[in-house]
């Protein structure tokens, strides 16, 4: 019997996922995810000045080490890419789901990001997510930044330690928090109430943002899915806030 269409689109989909790897280069970036017992590693290439570096790690992961020339750095990056003399191939790291990750901390803050696709952003999102102790952050499998070498050097270290979670639908993410009891907040530059406005009497209750891409912001259907739009309280005219800038203001504001 012929398997339908979408049982084999799903079964290429986890076979591709499965063959999946990520270089990441940097410094900081590679000595984090070797130090990671999570994160699977395969090759680490390194010029003999950044083997000395990265030493210690080096000797944690008990990893073989590649040596290269610096004047033939041989790990598939982009050519502009500041490597530091250090590239690590490793598998993306599969943190699980969204009820394991986003409840059991007191009061916990989730990051959701519809459709941001910049992995600048995202790296900064997670950086400020890991200081201001975010629970996770949540993209879609599809139009969200995936796993890179650029996205884990800005996050400067926070990929390997702050969950970065990719779903199917965020409005189907939406709605499984607000099952879990989280209040949905949608920052919208249009919104009438601000963050504190909104949680003046639900400090103590587990709280998503949910940011949209610069520009387009949230989508129509996920402004129609969360609890409520709010805005950062800003003190001009000016625009709009970069996206990772807003992500930590929403994230301090929203503090229990």
């Amino acid at each position: 019997m012929k398997k339908p269409k979408w049982v084999v689109e799903k079964e290429q989909a986890r076979k591709a996922a499965a063959a999946e790897t990520v270089w990441l280069f940097g410094l900081h970036a590679v000595r984090d995810a070797l130090m990671n017992p999570k994160r699977q590693k395969l090759r680490l290439i390194v010029t003999r000045n950044a083997r000395d570096k990265l030493a210690e790690a080096i000797e944690f992961a008990g990893i073989e080490v590649d040596m290269v020339d610096p004047r033939k750095f041989t790990a598939p990056i982009d050519a502009g890419s500041v490597h530091q003399g250090a590239a690590l191939e490793v598998k993306p790291l599969d943190w699980g789901g969204l009820a394991e990750n986003c409840i059991g901390r007191e009061n916990p803050r989730v990051i959701l990001l519809d459709r941001v696709t910049d992995p600048h952003n995202v790296g900064a999102i997670l950086r400020s997510a890991e200081v201001l102790g975010a629970s996770a952050v949540i993209g879609t499998r599809h139009h969200s930044a995936p796993e890179t070498g650029a996205l884990a050097k800005t996050a400067s270290g926070a990929l390997e330690r702050q969950p970065y979670l990719r779903v199917r639908n965020l409005a189907d993410a939406i709605i499984e928090l607000q099952g879990m009891g989280f209040l949905v907040l949608g920052l919208d530059g249009e919104a009438e109430v601000t963050i504190e406005g909104a949680l003046s009497e639900g400090r103590d209750r587990p709280v998503a943002l949910v940011l949209g891409a610069e520009g387009p912001g949230l989508r129509q259907k996920t402004k129609e899915t969360v609890d409520q739009l709010v805005k950062i309280d800003a003190a001009g005219g000016f625009g709009s806030l970069n996206v990772s800038n807003a992500a930590a203001i929403a994230l301090y504001a929203s503090r229990p």
